[in-house]
């Protein structure tokens, strides 16, 4: 809280003589307005990314975790036999909402990414599928196990959790470096305003060293370079972060044949995230102006 008071005390009680220490114009107030509105920039895509990737990571979770497949491998005179028998334990197990056998050209569809369009399904020992949708908790896999083993022995049930995990987990990592991505970004911004802080107050250190001998105090001079460098960042964060939601909002929108590619965007509520970038901006260009300020102005004799 104390901090918070301090910012906005620094903020809104400007002093107009003091102001003329911080020159108005010129390399570092260019240096201040373009950093923040470029890391503002970036860090809308950053954030974008990983609600993006977050929503990925739920949707293939969810999706997958409410369905299973069962396959069944047997002779050719047993098929039929043993298809019927795993539906019925199917049918017999709680959790499972339906279950359904994958025709022909299902199963065509299915293989094509892999053997092409030309495939001879009905001449070739391809295993029965079965889709299994799960209603509720879900069902009990391994005792589903084991009694389509003494029902069916060529069924084999597949509840995706070796395909599943993966992706979650590539998905929840790669919305983790979006998050690291922003932190990195918080980082620069405070490091280039410090650089820009130091530069201007190393260039006006004779107009420093006047306002000491007419008893200004540094805690004085320090509060106007932070009010003047916190308002540019601010600026400068707002318009990097109207346009890089402009840019987001240019974006393609979520389709199901490439989710993933063009679903890179916010949705609903989402799209007041990125308005609290600015104000993070400012924030840290408060901080780091403050401590660059105060240190430079130990060393100015």
């Amino acid at each position: 809280m104390r901090g918070v008071l301090a910012m906005l005390q620094g903020l809104l009680g400007g002093d107009s003589q003091a102001d003329r220490v911080v020159p108005p114009t010129g390399f570092t107030a260019t240096l201040t307005t373009f950093t923040a509105a470029s890391m503002a920039f970036l860090a809308v895509f950053a954030m974008a990314l990983s609600l993006a990737i977050g929503r990925l990571a739920d949707r293939w979770s969810s999706e997958l975790a409410r369905s299973s497949t069962v396959r069944i491998s047997a002779p050719e005179a047993e098929l039929d036999a043993q298809t019927r028998a795993a539906q019925e334990v199917l049918r017999l197990t709680p959790g499972v909402s339906r279950s359904r056998i994958l025709g022909d050209e299902e199963q065509r569809l299915l293989l094509e990414p892999w053997f092409g369009p030309d495939l001879p399904i009905d001449s070739l020992p391809i295993p029965r599928l079965i889709e299994v949708v799960e209603v509720g908790a879900g069902y009990d896999s391994e005792g589903l196990r084991l009694r389509l083993a003494a029902e069916a022995p060529g069924a084999v049930l597949d509840d995706h959790t070796r395909w599943r995990r993966p992706l979650v987990q590539a998905a929840n990592r790669l919305r983790t470096l979006g998050w690291v991505a922003m932190g990195l970004i918080i980082l620069s911004t405070a490091a280039m305003i410090t650089l820009a802080a130091r530069a201007a107050l190393a260039a006006n250190a004779q107009v420093i060293r006047v306002t000491r001998l007419v008893g200004a105090r540094d805690i004085y001079i320090a509060r106007a370079f932070v009010r003047r460098f916190t308002l540019r960042a601010l600026v400068g964060g707002a318009v990097g972060t109207g346009l890089g939601m402009i840019a987001v909002a240019l974006l393609p929108s979520a389709a199901e044949e490439g989710a993933f590619l063009t679903g890179l965007g916010f949705q609903g509520l989402h799209w007041l995230w990125p308005l609290v970038i600015p104000l993070l901006g400012a924030v840290v260009a408060f901080w780091a102006t403050r401590g660059a300020a105060l240190s430079v102005l130990k060393e100015v004799k």
